[in-house]
């Protein structure tokens, strides 16, 4: 009781008084617990040190948790929103949802990007690498966060009141929705040319890698893409090969 009597009186400091007008823009409720937010929104590179155990800590964990309860919303919002769509449709735009990209340009949206601590490595290509998806990933944090910090029902709200309804505009998803390798094998078969796709690099970390993979068509080169899986390497490359073929 006593601890708690004194955190009311506690001085909050002049940082965490603009990441609690931050949270409070970007969520519509000031945070409860301000700390798991400072937590959500530290990227690996800018570990902190967790006085109570000593290890130190970034927000791969509450990254976890977010991701988990994002793919779930969405997926409920997708099942009742298209009833008579089937599974493969679904997944689909769901995938186009939370994928890495995305969710990098929707942290950039909601301005999370600009309150995320780093720490920039020019030396450290594997950090350079993952600064990448560091936005998304601190979104999913962040989502984590929410749901830790006020709740299931409340972190559903948010995520679809304040990012699906505001921020996408799911017709224009679907009628995006292209697989450029789809279009690519096709287009090969119909030509008799023979296509090759091979991932010819991989850097990194075990945990972190970069995959670049490369279009053969009839044993000669054709274009490159890279990804931080193979099969956003490969879609990578088959965009580009459907650039440079003038097909779509």
């Amino acid at each position: 009781m006593f601890t708690s009597f004194f955190n009311l009186f506690k001085k909050i400091s002049e940082e965490d008084k603009k990441l609690i007008e931050s949270v409070r823009k970007i969520v519509g409720t000031p945070p409860k617990n301000i700390e798991v937010y400072k937590l959500a929104l530290k990227h690996t590179s800018a570990l902190a040190l967790n006085r109570i155990n000593g290890q130190k800590e970034s927000n791969e964990r509450l990254e976890y948790l977010g991701d988990a309860f994002l793919g779930a919303i969405v997926a409920e919002h997708l099942f009742r929103k298209y009833p008579f769509e089937d599974e493969g449709f679904l997944t689909e735009i769901r995938s186009r949802i939370v994928n890495r990209e995305s969710l990098n340009r929707l942290a950039q949206k909601i301005g999370l990007t600009e309150i995320i601590s780093y720490t920039l490595n020019p030396s450290n290509r594997h950090i350079n690498i993952a600064h990448r998806s560091m936005s998304g990933d601190a979104l999913e944090a962040f989502v984590g966060a929410i749901y830790l910090d006020k709740g299931f029902n409340f972190c559903k709200k948010f995520v679809v009141k304040k990012l699906l309804n505001t921020h996408y505009d799911l017709d224009e998803v679907i009628a995006n929705n292209k697989n450029f390798k789809s279009v690519i094998i096709e287009w090969a078969q119909k030509e008799g040319k023979i296509l090759k796709f091979e991932i010819i690099k991989e850097s990194g970390t075990k945990h972190l890698k970069e995959f670049t993979a490369q279009i053969f068509i009839n044993d000669e080169p054709l274009t490159i893409g890279h990804g931080l899986n193979k099969k956003k390497a490969e879609q990578a490359a088959a965009q580009k090969a459907c650039d440079s073929l003038g097909i779509s």
